[in-house]
């Protein structure tokens, strides 16, 4: 497929994405498109905000708008793995033999809703690590596939909140991005509340399938992308370091740990999805400006110091983007 008729796939599959999502949804734009993108991109992600946000009916709806098998997974201090995996079961064959049989759990769907992720402790958490990586699980030594495309969308509360348990930095690792919901404006809290308390949500009708969004993930990886935009994604990672030589100012001081080559990739994958949504066809320095707290900010660890003067990793970010030429 030509570049152009490439932009145009995707131009379209967004516009009727977000057009079947604003009827449930009010505002969220920013949040909307960092969505399709980690569609686009095969990667998953991670939302936070304090309850009532519409989180979950974002991910609801997105499910609705897409051809594809939805699973939602509500997370409970009690949650075992073997409830999000599935678990082996004895039963009688036709034979009349008993043998174990595998029954695949909620995490075997296309989109996956892991709702309040952090509600459950870190053990439970964990049996999403494999998957989310692999696209696979084991069990009992035998490897079972995830059916594609696979799409794994958390939300958390903020962990401030009384019963919440922090994700590992392993597993943050795992997600693309890292996106927070913040209040809605006045005129759009209006229009939230004149909408659910008239008619409720609203039926949706998907309009991509599998196999497109599929041949979009592919493409993605034939988008071109100049070797300078990749130099400046990995000097701007490089600087978030600090027994790097191109450490920012503020990274030794605050910064325990950097991010991986791995968030670079995501990074540079991101902003070519990014460039076809906006109607480009290579992603250039403004593309990956806007993507790098999304995509760095859960990735870096902090030192007690920044804690104790209440830096921020987006602060953090904004004074290496700054920085960084």
């Amino acid at each position: 497929m030509d570049e152009k008729k490439l932009v145009e796939l995707v131009g379209t599959a967004r516009e009727e994405i977000s057009s079947q999502l604003a009827r449930n949804v009010v505002g969220q734009e920013k949040v909307i498109e960092r969505i399709m993108l980690a569609l686009f991109c095969q990667g998953h992600c991670l939302l936070e905000g304090v309850p009532g946000l519409a989180k979950t009916m974002l991910v609801r709806s997105l499910g609705a708008a897409l051809d594809l098998r939805f699973g939602r997974i509500q997370f409970t201090p009690d949650l075992m793995p073997s409830d999000i995996i599935g678990s082996e079961l004895i039963e009688e064959n036709q034979e009349g033999k008993r043998e174990f049989r595998f029954h695949k759990g909620p995490l075997f769907a296309n989109l996956v809703l892991a709702d309040e992720i952090n509600r459950t402790p870190p053990k439970t958490q964990s049996a999403l690590l494999e998957a989310m990586q692999e696209h696979a699980v084991t069990v009992n030594g035998v490897n079972y596939p995830m059916e594609k495309p696979f799409l794994v969308l958390a939300t958390q509360n903020p962990i401030e909140q009384e019963g919440t348990y922090p994700l590992p930095e392993a597993q943050l690792d795992r997600f693309l991005f890292y996106l927070k919901m913040s209040y809605p404006s006045q005129s759009e809290e209006e229009e939230v509340v004149r909408r659910m308390t008239s008619r409720g949500e609203s039926a949706l009708t998907p309009v991509l399938d599998a196999g497109k969004i599929m041949a979009i993930q592919q493409m993605i990886y034939h988008v071109p992308v100049a070797d300078e935009i990749v130099a400046y994604a990995v000097r701007v990672a490089r600087s978030t370091r600090p027994h790097n030589c191109a450490a920012g100012s503020q990274t030794a001081k605050m910064v325990e740990f950097g991010v991986s080559p791995r968030a670079v990739q995501w990074l540079v994958l991101a902003a070519k999805a990014l460039s076809l949504v906006r109607g480009r066809t290579a992603p250039g320095y403004d593309e990956i400006k806007e993507l790098i707290p999304d995509v760095f900010r859960h990735r870096i660890v902090l030192n007690f110091q920044a804690e104790a003067e209440g830096v921020s990793t987006d602060d953090i970010l904004t004074s290496l983007i700054d920085e960084v030429k």
